[in-house]
């Protein structure tokens, strides 16, 4: 604290050293030598003029650690001093005499400040690491032509439309887009239209007036309001009713709205993000979605390709989340095992990349080695020459080298059941020294008699 009204700085030393340490200093020399040797949690200054060396002072202040609230105190309560001084960065102004308690919540207030501003810059930096473009997994050809292709849309303001089988990551590229775009610093609002009643839903993008419905009680701020000057990202948009449809065109042309039981027009700058798994096209034939909404959310379109057609990005993906999930258990696992690392990559993963992360979340739960083993997985059998739900693919058009294998799987499959069967016998049934025989740790043997429905009636699971 730097003060020279004796009288003030010792009712602010008596007050505050109550509650922490509290250094005085009766010079600017002295004063700033202080600073240059330690970090504060806040800085106490008096200043009486505007134009005087106290308020470079202020500045120097400023300039030197910015993160450091300054809290002035003065004998002078001209509105000229206070404007300066609170323009060039204090939090607050005490005007002599000042009490107690005045003093005591102005410091508190100012630690809060300190700590809230602390607490954005940290949710800002790791939104700015996690929605990275450096930080997806890209390794396949067509991730990368998208990434290239949405990297030239976050520059832009235009309404984009992300397309893709469910789980493929459309609501975290959309959060990339934003938050590396010209609108990073402003709100990014998510909002699933699927998971609200359709009652409910234009409540909750357009907000209600007080009254308008029976539990109205007051009035509600919506979604696009929420985002002005952002982002709004708005996942399965082909789940909107009709009636809903035409209002969010308007939102799109206009950007204009109003809430629900309400006649004042809100403008919103907002940009439009939408996704869906839907084939929109056929929707528009099918009079289930309006013509003019589709060409207006289409203007930058972005479809993202199923994992199954990532194969170069399947095993990346399974170490990131691996290691992700480890850390939030605080547990220690490597990698995986060779037959996990093959039933990871032969396996169709329908769910995508959000199923990919919930087997391996459950998988590291189980797992007591320092390997995922296969039987951790617990993956469904095989869909390789099924046509996978939500996509245009057929059968006819998956790789003809599956096509060529079909035959020769099935007459392996029957092999490897025979070929344990019999070690089992040879065995007595013990299933770790059936294991050894066959070369395999008895997890995996484990995983292979569940593949194969594999029973005898002395094992405990099935008496």
């Amino acid at each position: 604290m730097y003060d020279s009204c004796s009288g003030s700085a010792e009712l602010i030393g008596n007050t505050l050293r109550e509650y922490c340490l509290i250094t005085i200093k009766n010079s600017e020399e002295e004063f700033q030598a202080e600073m240059n040797s330690r970090q504060y949690d806040l800085v106490l200054l008096g200043i009486d003029d505007v134009k005087g060396p106290r308020m470079q002072l202020l500045e120097a202040v400023q300039k030197k650690s910015p993160y450091t609230p300054v809290v002035i105190t003065s004998a002078n309560e001209k509105a000229e001093l206070v404007v300066k001084a609170m323009n060039t960065g204090a939090c607050d102004f005490l005007v002599h005499p000042v009490s107690r308690e005045r003093i005591t919540m102005a410091v508190e207030r100012a630690i809060e400040l300190r700590n809230q501003r602390h607490e954005i810059d940290y949710l800002r930096h790791r939104q700015d690491v996690v929605y990275d473009f450096k930080e997806v997994i890209a390794n396949s050809v067509r991730m990368k032509a998208v990434l290239k292709t949405l990297k030239k849309f976050a520059g832009t303001d235009s309404t984009i439309l992300i397309t893709g089988d469910t789980g493929t990551g459309k609501s975290f590229l959309s959060g990339t887009v934003h938050f590396n775009s010209p609108r990073k610093k402003k709100p990014f609002v998510k909002i699933n239209c699927a998971n609200i009643p359709e009652d409910l839903l234009e409540s909750e993008l357009f907000g209600h007036e007080k009254g308008a419905f029976t539990s109205a009680d007051k009035q509600r701020i919506g979604r696009f309001e929420q985002a002005s000057g952002g982002t709004i990202f708005l996942d399965e948009i082909g789940e909107i009713s009709l009636g809903l449809q035409s209002k969010l065109l308007r939102v799109l042309e206009e950007k204009s709205f109003e809430r629900v039981g309400g006649n004042k027009t809100i403008y919103a700058d907002i940009r439009i993000i939408a996704a869906t798994n839907k084939d929109l096209v056929r929707q528009v034939e099918e009079g289930k979605f309006r013509e003019d909404l589709y060409y207006r959310i289409n203007v930058l379109p972005v479809a993202l390709p199923p994992l199954r057609s990532r194969q170069e990005c399947i095993m990346p993906l399974a170490l990131r989340l691996l290691n992700r999930y480890c850390k939030s258990v605080s547990r220690v696992i490597r990698g995986f095992s060779d037959e996990a690392r093959e039933a990871i990559l032969g396996y169709d993963w329908p769910g995508n990349i959000r199923q990919l992360a919930n087997t391996i979340e459950r998988a590291v739960i189980l797992e007591e080695e320092d390997h995922i083993q296969v039987g951790n997985l617990a993956l469904p059998p095989r869909r390789n020459n099924q046509t996978q739900p939500g996509t245009l693919a057929t059968v006819e058009k998956r790789r003809s080298s599956d096509r060529l294998r079909s035959d020769q799987d099935a007459s392996l499959a029957g092999h490897e059941k025979e070929l344990i069967l019999r070690a089992l016998e040879e065995c007595l049934w013990v299933q770790k020294s059936a294991a050894n025989k066959l070369g395999i740790s008895p997890r995996a043997l484990n995983y292979k008699i569940k593949k194969w429905g594999i029973t005898h009636p002395h094992w405990r699971r099935n008496k």
